[in-house]
């Protein structure tokens, strides 16, 4: 009988410590970050240019447009399409952490890679490289996440 008392003591001491390190976790709940920004929604298409949550920008796919044909030249335009963004939303290129470039060849990898190369000289954000077919003549699109 001695020892039953024993094991009841332990398990409602175990039980109170249980109950208690749950309150305090739940006391100390950690805050959810504000609703999404939707940055300068896009009035003709169905998506955002730019999406701030959490500390992190996230932008829509963007291409280079009308101009010079080539890779090179669209990678250019590209890229500086995302830092004029970027710089809208109060961010900038050496606060990248990722970005996924869409090449409708990736024989032209290397040519893209020499341009892409020339924006992100210090901080290199993690890339992912993906060959799809875009339509018209577009050769580049790349979507990039930033921290804000």
């Amino acid at each position: 009988m001695f020892r039953v008392i024993v094991v009841a003591t332990l398990s409602t001491i175990l039980l109170g410590c249980q109950i208690e390190a749950s309150s305090t976790y739940a006391a100390e709940a950690v805050q959810q970050p504000a609703a999404p920004e939707y940055m300068n929604p896009n009035p003709r298409a169905p998506y955002s240019e730019g999406v701030r949550y959490g500390g992190l920008i996230y932008l829509a796919g963007k291409t280079g447009g009308p101009g010079e044909s080539g890779v090179q030249a669209e990678t250019r335009r590209t890229l500086e399409s995302i830092q004029d963004a970027l710089e809208r939303f109060g961010s900038s290129m050496d606060r990248v952490v990722k970005c996924t470039v869409f090449l409708v060849d990736m024989d032209e990898w290397s040519a893209m890679n020499e341009v892409y190369a020339e924006f992100f000289p210090v901080n290199k954000p993690a890339r992912t490289a993906v060959g799809i077919s875009l339509g018209g003549d577009t050769r580049v699109e790349i979507e990039c996440i930033a921290a804000a």
